[in-house]
């Protein structure tokens, strides 16, 4: 059982990785604020992730704050050649753990900063521009926001650019500016709304990742979801989770745990072979 049964994508020179990925936001506490209850439970996840063929790793300095980044850096630091992490910003928190926005050049550079200085790193493989209003897309000019971005690329401290939150309009801006490898939106069995871009960055070669790919806060439930799996052998999370990984040539998945028995669950779900006609259920889910 390893994230390598998911086989694996080339975005770019030097950035090759499993589409079984791992992501930390539930590392940090309740809410995705301040430590978590089991640090050391927290440290040995993400070094199975990685002991299990997880390549990619999803993260933020606004976890926690500070929180899961730290934990990722004493968890991998130094880091082994062939993990790619993939962080975020855009957004900072307030003291009472609210969620605050913060898109403006000198905001975007000081969250750079944060996250090389949080993880250990002296350049940051991924970064992801968080646009503000992720769950609704909009086509919001980005330029002057992403471009602060690509001047730090340009200066060697990111390697690659993604967005998160982003409109097919959105991405076609940003790629006049600098090449974008990822996209981070929401999507999953029963939020479909952006399946044309998911198929556009397939044609492009470009990942397209899946925030809450099991429905986050409102975990998914569906009748059709629980009697694909009992026919299968296999939990309902680890069905959605191989639905979406045979959705594109380019989807990647990363489902978070601060539970290493439940990462190994997911992880599973790598292997996991769908019947064409289970498919075809699970596809009318999103069409119903």
């Amino acid at each position: 059982m390893t994230a390598t049964s998911a086989g694996s994508i080339a975005l770019a020179d030097g950035l090759t990785v499993n589409r079984m990925g791992y992501g930390a936001m539930q590392l940090a506490g309740p809410h995705v604020f301040g430590p978590p209850k089991d640090r050391d439970e927290a440290v040995r996840v993400v070094r199975t992730a990685v002991e299990r063929g997880v390549t990619y790793i999803d993260t933020s300095d606004f976890y926690g704050p500070h929180v899961t980044n730290e934990i990722i850096r004493e968890a991998l630091a130094p880091y082994a050649e062939g993990v790619h992490i993939f962080t975020k910003v855009g957004a900072l928190r307030g003291d009472d753990g609210s969620w605050i926005p913060s898109i403006t050049p000198a905001s975007l550079k000081e969250q750079v900063h944060s996250n090389l200085k949080t993880l250990g790193l002296d350049v940051l493989d991924v970064v992801y521009l968080r646009l503000p209003n992720r769950d609704t897309t909009t086509d919001d000019p980005i330029s002057e926001e992403f471009g602060a971005l690509a001047e730090l690329r340009q200066e060697g401290l990111i390697r690659h650019l993604g967005l998160s939150g982003a409109s097919d309009t959105q991405l076609t801006e940003a790629q006049r500016i600098a090449p974008v490898v990822a996209i981070q939106n929401l999507y999953n069995l029963v939020n479909r709304q952006d399946d044309a871009l998911l198929e556009r960055c397939a044609r492009e070669n470009i990942a397209f990742a899946s925030f809450f790919p099991l429905g986050g806060f409102s975990p998914i439930q569906s009748d059709t979801l629980s009697d694909v799996a009992a026919r299968v052998g296999a939990s309902p999370q680890q069905v959605a989770l191989a639905w979406l990984l045979r959705r594109s040539a380019t989807s990647v998945v990363i489902p978070g745990t601060s539970k290493v028995a439940h990462l190994e669950e997911n992880i599973k779900a790598a292997e996991l072979t769908l019947p064409a006609d289970a498919i075809a259920g699970l596809d009318a889910i999103g069409e119903s």
